[in-house]
């Protein structure tokens, strides 16, 4: 029989019968196997939902994760970023590390193989926070709050914690004589001034305690965490009490040099005995904002001050002053002027003195003073004094701190 296309519907190429179109497959039910219990032993499982569920909860750890890294790479920025000449954070700016080496240098502070140990010495001042990460593994030997009664260390002002560092620092600041033990006094306020009835309190309770050197980064003088004199014992009686035991005081010379000047070095930087130490920059020049010594002696303005003579001339000598790397109670770095840093300096020296040359602490003994004498003339030989200067210089005393000269003046034959 002939095919007709219209009988046919949609051309097809085969011959035979049209077939039928798909039809889709029946649903099958899903068998229930039962326990006999009414429960099912395989209940259908849907695995796609928990997938979902998983992959959220991975994206949402990543996600904060990423957030995480941001946050603290932020914050790493801003330590390194935001420092000055200063760094906070993880460590010194370059401006702080290259003034440490400068100093170094200058002094002759690396060119000796001591480190304080065996020495105790006591720092009157605002306090110490000992958290910095420059003052890891310090041990204070004995600490005593003359203001807050406080038992444990604290610096609630910062000017005790940057002076310990230049003597004790064990990080990225290196203290001049890191190994000594050492006692602290908090004669300070919070706002940095104290009464002088105190800071002396202070200084005999170091003397106590078996210190063999005192360092007062402080005094009555403008600019240099001055204290108001009262009516009792004065720290100009208690460190000349010091000296006459035998135990080193050294004091700074004041900030008010220049134009403010008012002629003289500050109390107890003044008493004959006491180490004075005045002020230099990073090139060894005179520091323009130490004081100037009078000594002539002079009967007004009050106070009466008597000719000076060798080698007890005001300033003995001058130390780092000028942008000099302290480390803060914050936790942070910086650079700091003033004479209290310079004063630090040579307490560092004088105690690798004596760990060299132990014979010369205090041993209670009527030769205590006679050894402080002759460091002072020791000082004055060693010293290096700036040129053209001859003798003892109102501003610049004998010279400039050498340590490595100092020690080779008390061991002549070595």
């Amino acid at each position: 029989m002939e095919k007709n296309g219209s009988d046919m519907g949609a051309p097809n190429e085969h011959d035979g019968a049209v077939l039928p179109p798909l039809q889709p497959l029946p649903t099958m039910a899903q068998p229930n196997i039962w326990n006999g219990q009414d429960a099912l032993l395989h209940p259908p499982q849907t695995h796609q939902p928990q997938l979902d569920d998983d992959i959220q909860t991975a994206k949402k750890i990543v996600s904060f994760s990423i957030t995480l890294i941001m946050i603290v790479s932020l914050a790493y920025a801003g330590f390194v970023l935001f420092d000055g000449d200063a760094l906070t954070g993880y460590r010194p700016g370059d401006a702080a590390l290259d003034s440490q080496r400068v100093y170094e240098d200058l002094i002759q502070a690396d060119q000796v193989n001591l480190n304080g140990a065996g020495v105790t010495v006591c720092i009157v001042d605002s306090g110490l926070n000992p958290d910095h990460q420059d003052l890891d593994g310090l041990k204070v030997t004995k600490w005593k709050d003359f203001v807050g009664g406080a038992n444990n260390p604290y610096d609630d002002h910062g000017h005790g914690t940057s002076m310990a560092g230049i003597l004790v620092a064990d990080g990225w600041m290196k203290g001049v004589a890191p190994k000594v033990n050492l006692l602290v006094a908090k004669a300070l306020a919070e706002n940095g001034s104290g009464d002088d009835t105190v800071v002396a309190d202070a200084i005999d309770w170091c003397a106590e305690n078996g210190a063999q050197i005192i360092s007062l980064s402080l005094g009555g003088a403008p600019g240099i965490l001055p204290f108001n004199f009262g009516n009792g014992r004065s720290s100009a009686q208690a460190a000349e009490d010091a000296v006459e035991s035998g135990i080193f005081v050294i004091a700074a010379a004041g900030n008010d040099g220049g134009a403010d000047d008012d002629g003289d070095v500050a109390t107890p930087c003044s008493e004959a005995a006491v180490i004075c130490v005045g002020g230099s920059t990073q090139s060894g020049t005179h520091w323009e904002g130490s004081s100037i010594g009078d000594n002539n002696g002079r009967i007004w303005p009050l106070p009466i001050i008597t000719p000076r003579s060798d080698p007890h001339k005001k300033p003995e000598i001058v130390a780092p002053a000028k942008s000099v790397a302290v480390i803060n109670k914050e936790g942070t770095w910086s650079l700091s002027d003033g004479t209290s840093a310079a004063t630090v300096y040579v307490t560092g020296a004088i105690a690798l003195l004596l760990q060299n040359n132990p014979e010369l602490a205090a041993n209670g003994t009527q030769d205590d003073i006679a050894n402080i004498n002759q460091v002072k003339e020791w000082i004055q030989q060693s010293s290096l004094p700036r040129p053209s200067q001859t003798g003892h210089d109102d501003n610049y005393g004998y010279g400039l701190l050498q340590v490595k000269a100092l020690i080779d003046a008390a061991n002549p034959d070595e």
